[in-house]
């Protein structure tokens, strides 16, 4: 309970503060699928305001169905027509294997576990621009965010022929 409330205090400062951003298209036009780490601050690592691009997290930053339902909203309602995915160094899901998770969690999900970042990538980045309901997308990008240093690698670039 302590957490809980220790939320809803933050939240009176912040709604007292807060900027007020009126239009739920990112001003940037710009999507972002990252892992849930809560070490990687999107904003921060990106240079990005609230208001510029819509963040999708989940374990791994990886391309999910249920990434790809927030994508085809975001292009199609939204405008979004550039997405990065950005994984991260020191990955939970690095250097395990789905076989592993499943036998320590108990369940029997696809972890989508990343043997090779670069690899991972250019399968998300591949998925992403396969996808028929995802036209609208003219570039992606696969980054790979260094926790340590902060610094960002550029692995794989996509860009939809003209």
């Amino acid at each position: 309970m302590i957490q809980i409330a220790r939320l809803l205090a933050a939240n009176e400062g912040y709604a007292a503060a807060r900027a007020n951003v009126t239009d739920a298209r990112p001003g940037r036009q710009l999507a972002v699928v990252t892992c849930m780490d809560a070490r990687i601050d999107v904003f921060a690592v990106l240079g990005l305001h609230l208001g510029e691009a819509h963040v999708i997290r989940n374990a791994g930053g990886r391309v999910t169905a249920d990434v790809l339902r927030s994508l085809a909203l975001s292009s199609h309602v939204l405008g979004v027509d550039t997405v990065v995915v950005m994984q991260h160094t020191k990955c939970g899901l690095a250097g395990v294997r789905d076989e592993e998770l499943r036998q320590v969690i108990g369940v029997d999900f696809e972890f989508l576990a990343i043997d090779d970042h670069a690899a991972a990538l250019q399968e998300d980045v591949d998925t992403l621009a396969a996808t028929p309901y995802l036209t609208p997308l003219q570039v992606i990008a696969g980054f790979i965010y260094d926790v340590e240093s902060g610094e960002i690698d550029d692995v794989v670039r996509w860009q939809r022929p003209c």
